[in-house]
């Protein structure tokens, strides 16, 4: 799965340099794509089914759009902000992992967005280390949106992991009795999921658009996507789409400056 990892994580190294004034969403999709099947690997996303099959290997969402967009003619502007959330199989293992970027020069209530999304994902994974179920971890996760003045999104949420994109169990970013009681779940060597918080301005609530796919928020406000894949070893939570350690082959792509 690491290695899956990695291509994910160079997937987003190409279109992270698309990120810019004047460029289309179905560029940044297409390099993707072109990048995946360099690499022999299959993207996960284009072909889902739905009324309409999902027809990218990106969702990309932008500025109000929460989840689930779909790439097109859409030209992105300076002071955008653009989730690219993308996935594929490699040897039959999966990865998966998202990021919001800004384009160009963000208002300051966005890049507290960015920095609150980026930063509750980070806590989640700092957390999976100290704590045993994830429902624990979960009820920190929003109370560090609500203290940033922001909704987590509860219509979405992570997953399990493996040999196909979408495995149990469901991995929210938020605790409701109801999870704790029913489907909690512990945090044991062996589990991979897919942590993935979404982060609206303004209300919590999503609205579907027409496309069949694209989740907006109901008041038009801003929202922001971050996703890790995550496994649990006996040595603690080890981030299967992080950027390359020392001594892994990373040599299918080259580095971009300032990556984290």
């Amino acid at each position: 799965m690491r290695k899956a990892g990695l291509v994910v994580w160079a997937a987003h190294q190409v279109a992270r340099p698309l990120v810019r004034p004047g460029v289309t969403t179905a560029e940044i999709d297409a390099a993707v794509e072109a990048f995946f099947l360099a690499q022999g690997a299959i993207p996960l996303f284009k072909g889902v089914p739905g009324k309409v099959p999902f027809p990218a290997v990106c969702c990309i969402s932008v500025n109000d759009e929460v989840v689930h967009g779909i790439p097109g003619g859409r030209v992105l502007r300076p002071g955008d902000i653009i989730s690219i959330d993308t996935g594929c199989s490699l040897g039959g293992w999966c990865g998966d992992s998202a990021y919001t970027h800004p384009v160009g020069e963000v208002s300051p209530d966005v890049q507290k967005l960015l920095e609150c999304t980026a930063g509750v994902l980070a806590l989640a994974i700092e957390l999976m280390a100290v704590r045993n179920r994830w429902s624990d971890v979960a009820t920190e996760m929003a109370k560090y949106v609500r203290d940033c003045g922001f909704s987590v999104v509860e219509n979405f949420v992570g997953h399990g992991i493996g040999r196909t994109m979408h495995e149990d169990p469901q991995v929210p970013n938020f605790c409701t009795p109801a999870f704790r009681r029913n489907h909690d779940f512990e945090l044991e060597p062996g589990l991979v999921i897919a942590v993935e918080p979404m982060v609206n301005m303004g209300s919590k609530k999503v609205r579907p658009l027409d496309d069949y796919w694209t989740q907006s928020t109901v008041d038009g406000r801003p929202s922001a996507h971050f996703e890790h894949t995550v496994a649990i070893t006996e040595a603690g939570p080890a981030v299967l789409t992080a950027p390359p350690a020392s001594g892994e082959d990373a040599a299918f792509v080259a580095p971009v400056a300032g990556d984290s």
